[in-house]
């Protein structure tokens, strides 16, 4: 049972970063665009995000619960040692929510539209950079928990150079999901081109921010080229993962885009594997040689297997009704 258990949290993981990183790319890439094009941008971005707005954060919650009830000391030790980025990442995800529903629904359009589309914007771009630095802290050695100082234990422990240029790594993958996600929600020529150029840049970003990743690592002693490297599963990860960025620059330039978004949702499963496989179960490698494991640090059996037979028995509600509501949008959009 623990293996489903397992199963479902790297699937969580994996969906979040594929449909909430769509959500958040929206408006990292809306914040990018030149004045004259940001409205355009807007509505192509609504359309986009619609069907699955609602329903993102669904499998953060979900993550969130299978380590809390299923692997309480990884749970404590992220949220103990990491609890500043978690903090801000929560504030920047209910700040994000809250300032779109006023910019889209309010009833009064004055200068408060503004100050919405600021928060909208920076929240969506800090957002995810955070998340980030939370997932670059886990691997990197650098929490320590025989550290004896503040800035050691609950800051350099997330805020370092690997782990900035792993948040920028992030932010570019959520504005690259969003551009792609959103070809097919364009209405004319003129869109359709402006969403091309859009992906093409982003691609550029991730491209860019990926070597600055393994620059850092090299420099701060990560061993992540061996990690990624090392093993057929990690090169045959990477060259998947390329193959489909080649697929989907014909595709652009074809403009046949009927398999972008399958393809780009395949990349980010595949750069998952890379960066997770190497040094699984180990969830969180810590900085005095130790680590956390989902095999050694898990809750006794008896909760593993309920909390498994409620994972199973959740996703036959959740999931059908999940296709349910992206195809109901998807009719009301036709």
């Amino acid at each position: 049972m623990i293996y489903i258990v397992i199963g479902f949290l790297w699937l969580s993981i994996c969906l979040y970063i594929i449909l909430g990183g769509a959500d958040f790319g929206a408006g990292i890439v809306e914040l990018f665009t030149n004045k004259k094009a940001r409205h355009k941008t807007q509505e192509i971005m609504y359309e986009s995000i619609a069907p699955v707005w609602e329903a993102n954060h669904m499998w953060l919650i979900i993550a969130i619960v299978i380590l809390f009830v299923g692997f309480p000391e990884i749970y404590t030790t992220m949220s103990t040692y990491l609890h500043i980025p978690l903090v801000l990442m929560l504030v920047g995800i209910i700040a994000r929510g809250t300032a779109f529903t006023f910019r889209h629904y309010d009833a009064v359009k004055d200068n408060w539209q503004v100050l919405y589309t600021h928060i909208f914007y920076y929240a969506s771009l800090l957002t995810p950079f955070f998340l980030g630095l939370i997932a670059a802290a886990t691997v990197s050695h650098s929490i320590n928990p025989d550290a004896t100082n503040f800035l050691d234990l609950y800051i350099y422990s997330w805020l370092n150079w690997f782990g900035v240029s792993v948040g920028l790594f992030t932010v570019a993958l959520c504005a690259y999901l969003a551009s792609i996600f959103s070809l097919r929600e364009t209405k004319d020529k003129s869109e359709l081109l402006l969403m091309i150029r859009k992906s093409k840049q982003t691609m550029i970003f991730v491209v860019i921010t990926g070597i600055l990743v393994f620059a850092t690592a090299y420099i701060s002693d990560i061993p992540l080229l061996m990690w990624v490297f090392s093993k057929p599963l990690g090169i045959m990860s990477i060259a998947f993962a390329t193959i489909a960025l080649l697929l989907i620059l014909r595709a652009l330039n074809r403009q046949k885009l009927l398999p972008v978004r399958a393809l780009a949702g395949f990349q980010m499963v595949m750069i998952l594997v890379a960066a997770t496989y190497q040094h699984n179960p180990n969830i969180i490698l810590l900085g005095n040689g130790q680590h956390l494991s989902l095999l050694e640090h898990m809750a006794p059996a008896k909760t593993i297997s309920a909390l498994g037979w409620a994972l199973m028995l959740g996703s036959l509600f959740i999931l059908p009704f999940l296709f349910y509501l992206m195809a109901s949008f998807s009719k009301l959009r036709k």
